[in-house]
């Protein structure tokens, strides 16, 4: 039986869907929608794409989730709320969170912007497709 004093907890009223949802985020980390969606459709009959994006963006007002934007295709999903980079293999497309990589913005400001927030992610090679020399 799942927990819904988590949802609670955030002022979401609990539903089966959202219950699922969060719980593949928990078991999963940076998942896309479709990666949602195509694990979750089978166990939730009436399930479609748009449910999980309006689900995910409820989560992401109340800030249970955070999305990641890796190229212009497709956002990343994850609970890990922590400051965090990211590193992504352009092999295999996994995705690795590694501590926060701190950015010198003064040139930034010296030009008159304003950074507001930044989103750092590595791309290469992970160290398990380097091993199998993919």
């Amino acid at each position: 039986m799942f927990d819904t004093s988590k949802l609670e907890k955030h002022g979401i009223k609990p539903s089966i869907t959202r219950l699922k949802i969060y719980q593949y985020l928990l078991d999963n980390d940076h998942p896309s929608v479709d990666e949602i969606y195509q694990a979750l459709k089978n166990d939730l009959p009436t399930l479609s794409k748009t449910t999980v994006y309006n689900v995910l963006n409820l989560f992401g007002e109340k800030d249970i989730v955070s999305t990641i934007s890796l190229d212009s295709k497709e956002l990343r999903y994850e609970m890990n709320q922590d400051l965090h980079s990211h590193f992504q293999c352009i092999k295999c497309g996994e995705i690795y969170d590694f501590p926060y990589v701190n950015v010198d913005y003064d040139l930034i400001h010296q030009k008159g912007f304003e950074s507001l927030e930044h989103n750092l992610v590595i791309k290469g090679i992970c160290k398990k497709c380097k091993a199998q020399n993919i």
